[in-house]
């Protein structure tokens, strides 16, 4: 019996040790990927964390014109420069910053309002990628830009639509242009930039032309960030485009009291009526986006004013003084007629130094008397380099 009792005592071990190699096996994972998929959620939300940068997105105010600084961990860059007398503020702005390099400088597109800072930033900074619109400009501005690129032998391209790159963690994706344009503003270089889950979308100057464009290639547009196209212009944001996006925010770059008109009462009717959220440099100064890759946050409440731009700054800034100015606002305003009717019964064209275009003298966008170039003829406009044509005008 004591026999009995030592052997059944012997194996009493037994069944710990094998709930001990069942816990093991649960662990280690003896069944077909069974710990391999209790495992990845942990390690790939951790990878996921560790994986996203914050991404600083700054719309800075460049009066009209465009300049947006894009920062990610170490590497940043910038889409754009303002007009020609904007070149050192963007260059400030960017110093101020902590920026030595810019991994990519985007030049969307050749008008004044977008490059003419760039010659400054070019010289100033060490630049990784420079990427252009293939489209020429026989102006000084073009010129200057071309001449620093080639003093820091530095060599450009246009980005192929679909192409993707890095910046830091984040990545953008070229969406246009899709083809060849008669005109520079559908030349205009488009992307979207990704931070996580957030996106925000860039498409320059380009037009309801090159929106459909871009839709019928069928590359995703959607984003939570749209910088309004062509400064709030309405021969942007097309209805189809719009609801392609469906952006919460949108951005519109512009200055106050611009001979445009810009933002347009149209574009604003329909952002309003989606319940985007707008910001703007005209009202808001630089703006600042902070994206986390799940949440984006702002450095200011988004406008409430659905104010359209206003065609004469001073002219509107004065009638809101007394009497006085109420007075020499209006003969201002006579003072304009005049010499716009005078310049029409002589058949002129003016030119805009800013951007290059060519316009009739009755049109109702010319630009601010020390920005205009005055031409007998419409030849003479574009021999001068005005070749960009109105296209509101048609002269």
């Amino acid at each position: 019996m004591r026999a009995k009792k030592r052997i059944w005592s012997r194996y009493l071990w037994l069944p710990a040790v094998l709930m001990l190699l069942a816990g093991a096996a649960s662990v280690v994972g003896t069944g077909p990927g069974e710990s391999a998929v209790q495992a990845a959620p942990a390690a790939a939300t951790a990878g996921k964390d560790e994986d996203i940068s914050e991404a600083e997105i700054h719309f800075l105010d460049v009066g009209q014109g465009d300049a947006t600084l894009i920062k990610c961990g170490d590497h940043a860059m910038l889409i754009d420069t303002g007009d020609n007398d904007k070149g050192t503020a963007v260059q400030l702005y960017l110093s101020k910053q902590g920026i030595q390099k810019l991994d990519y400088l985007v030049l969307t597109h050749p008008d004044a309002d977008h490059i003419g800072g760039a010659d400054v930033v070019i010289g100033k900074f060490t630049i990784g990628r420079v990427f252009m619109a293939d489209y020429e400009k026989d102006n000084k501005t073009y010129k200057e830009v071309i001449q620093a690129l080639a003093d820091k032998k530095l060599k450009w391209s246009t980005p192929r639509p679909g192409s993707t790159y890095t910046l830091g963690t984040a990545k953008f994706t070229i969406l246009a242009p899709v083809r060849t344009y008669d005109d520079p503003n559908n030349s205009s270089i488009a992307l979207l930039f990704q931070n996580g889950g957030n996106t925000f979308l860039f498409t320059g100057d380009g037009e309801e032309e090159a929106e459909s464009d871009i839709l019928e290639s069928g590359r995703s547009v959607k984003a939570d960030v749209y910088k309004a196209g062509h400064h709030g212009s309405d021969t942007a944001s097309s209805e189809a485009f719009l609801k392609a996006v469906a952006p919460a925010y949108a951005v519109i770059s512009c200055e106050e009291g611009n001979s445009y008109g810009h933002p347009h009462a149209a574009v604003l009717n329909s952002l309003r009526a989606r319940g985007v959220k707008v910001f703007r440099t005209d009202e808001q100064g630089s703006i600042i986006a902070w994206s986390d890759g799940s949440e984006i946050t702002w450095n200011c409440a988004p406008s409430d004013t659905w104010q359209t731009g206003e065609r004469i700054a001073s002219a509107s800034q004065m009638l809101s003084g007394d009497s006085g100015q109420k007075k020499q606002a209006n003969e201002a305003q006579t003072g304009k007629r005049a010499a716009a009717a005078d310049a029409a019964a002589k058949g002129l064209y003016i030119g805009n130094k800013n951007n290059g275009k060519l316009h009739r003298a009755t049109c109702k966008q010319l630009p601010k008397e020390e920005n205009r170039a005055v031409f007998d003829t419409k030849q003479e406009g574009i021999n001068a380099g005005y070749d960009d044509l109105c296209k509101l005008c048609k002269p």
